[in-house]
């Protein structure tokens, strides 16, 4: 009888690429998703960024571990950051935990629930460094027709507020004919939009030396046939230059959207984060991103009550929110993380404080965002129908897509028969500060190829494998050189 499994994941689109891939593992190994009933396998592959962290993962293994009692033959795994930063302390814990594996080995999750089932023991594996590239692994993909591509792991930079360097390690870059390869089997397969991901993504290159590797990575997704959309994530402004600008502008399917985490307004607040920007420097790369693609929609990570924040602090970074234009941003209150530089900075600020901040940053963000959405009333917007639903699309009788600035847009599919994949022009009839919504019938409506293979894979479960390897030592082949810079 085929074995069940099922993951859990929290955090951050590294670790949604890392789910895929331990899915995709799964799967080789001969387990299936559990659809109804109790798992054979349960695995967590968790985060370590936020404060509660830690709680959320003891409370759901505290919950698990009562299905485990009534199942003996139930196994439990916890990988990701919290499992490379606490090691033992899950099984000490949580001693009913079988498996403890971290970011460096996720290839190593079946032979290390075999060797604890044969052991009767948990199994504790982390690495220090990288092995195996999570992206040569097998794959389940929760998309047919998009898929996450990973460029680089780790990151170099120090901000005092993150823990992911000291769990994901120094930066590792692909080989760049490596990652077109992938992308280029990933189109073979029916997928039309590839997002691009790293820590600091667009530090690409640091490892082999090439400061315009990114830009030129851009440029090289623009020449594969039949990709319509490439996205990627998560950029540091300390490293955004104008080739990349030049690049995003002049590259057809590369779509006129930016994530750039801002995390604070002031100057001296970045100081103390190590953010090696300055409020000028953001809002220039803004400035010049907005002048060569006037319809890029931007969005951004905030945090409040950073240590030493005051009200005039604050109050710098509710007007970069507002001369910046978000079309939406991730707020966040502060988190005090043991083995952190900020952790141990005097002046933590009172809960109540941060609270009221954290509210009224929301509430402007939210109003620039909605002023931001509302442009679009009366526009028409070329849409890739998404292969989920939204809360209230039953209800509407709409469906949900994607504008090419990444926008959630709703909209009714009039007669055609919109499959997932495929593509609809429609015009914006109504806007809210998270999505906007189309009830006019579409302008244009295209069955694609990304919408056959949705089509042809219903009911059937497909673990792709990409045989590529790790980063090696030595240059790597050269990307074709990039045009002329525009900027």
């Amino acid at each position: 009888m085929t074995k069940t499994y099922e993951v859990r994941t929290y955090g951050c689109q590294m670790n949604v690429h890392d789910s895929e891939r331990l899915s995709g593992l799964l799967e080789t190994a001969g387990y299936s998703k559990a659809n109804e009933g109790t798992p054979d396998l349960v695995v967590f592959n968790t985060c370590a960024v936020r404060e509660n962290a830690d709680n959320k993962l003891y409370g759901n293994l505290g919950h698990i571990a009562s299905v485990k009692a009534r199942n003996p033959g139930m196994q439990i795994a916890v990988g990701g950051c919290l499992a490379q930063k606490d090691r033992e302390t899950i099984t000490t814990r949580a001693p009913y935990v079988d498996v403890v594996f971290g970011t460096h080995n996720i290839g190593s999750l079946p032979v290390l629930l075999e060797r604890a089932r044969i052991a009767e023991e948990s199994q504790v594996e982390i690495l220090e460094s990288l092995e195996v590239f999570p992206s040569t692994l097998p794959t389940k993909r929760d998309s047919v027709f998009a898929a996450w591509v990973s460029i680089s792991v780790g990151c170099n930079n120090t901000c005092t507020f993150c823990i992911v360097p000291a769990l994901r390690g120094k930066e590792k870059d692909r080989r760049p004919g490596d990652i077109l390869a992938e992308i280029e089997a990933l189109v073979a397969d029916g997928v039309v939009e590839v997002t691009l991901l790293g820590q600091n993504v667009n530090a690409y290159g640091v490892e082999f030396g090439d400061k315009q590797a990114f830009a030129k990575l851009l440029r090289a997704c623009g020449e594969i046939k039949g990709l319509e959309r490439v996205r990627f994530t998560s950029p540091h402004p300390k490293d955004f230059t104008d080739d990349v600008i030049a690049a995003m502008a002049e590259t057809p399917n590369v779509m006129p959207q930016l994530h750039m985490p801002l995390q604070s307004g002031s100057d001296r607040v970045l100081k103390a984060m190590r953010r090696s920007y300055r409020q000028e420097k953001y809002l220039g790369i803004i400035d010049r991103v907005r002048a060569a693609m006037p319809e890029a929609a931007i969005t951004t990570d905030i945090i409040v009550g950073f240590p030493g924040e005051t009200e005039e602090d604050f109050l710098e970074t509710m007007e970069v929110v507002r001369k910046a234009r978000f079309a939406g941003a991730f707020t966040f209150q502060y988190s005090q993380r043991p083995g952190t530089p900020a952790a141990d900075l005097p002046d933590q600020l009172p809960k109540a404080v941060v609270q009221e901040r954290y509210e009224r940053l929301v509430e402007v963000v939210n109003e620039v965002a909605w002023d931001e959405s509302r442009r679009l009333v009366g526009t028409t917007v070329e849409l890739l129908v998404a292969d989920h639903e939204g809360k209230k699309d039953g209800a509407t009788h709409r469906l949900t897509g994607r504008a090419r600035d990444n926008r959630l847009v709703h909209f009714v599919p009039g007669p055609h028969d919109v499959r997932p994949g495929d593509m609809v022009e429609a015009r914006i009839t109504y806007a809210a500060p998270h999505h906007v919504v189309s009830d006019d019938a579409p302008v244009s409506f295209k069955r694609t190829t990304a919408g056959d293979a949705w089509e042809s894979r219903q009911g059937r479960t497909e673990v792709r494998s990409v045989g590529l390897g790790m980063p090696s030592l030595g240059a790597p082949a050269p990307l074709p050189p990039a045009p002329a810079c525009a900027v």
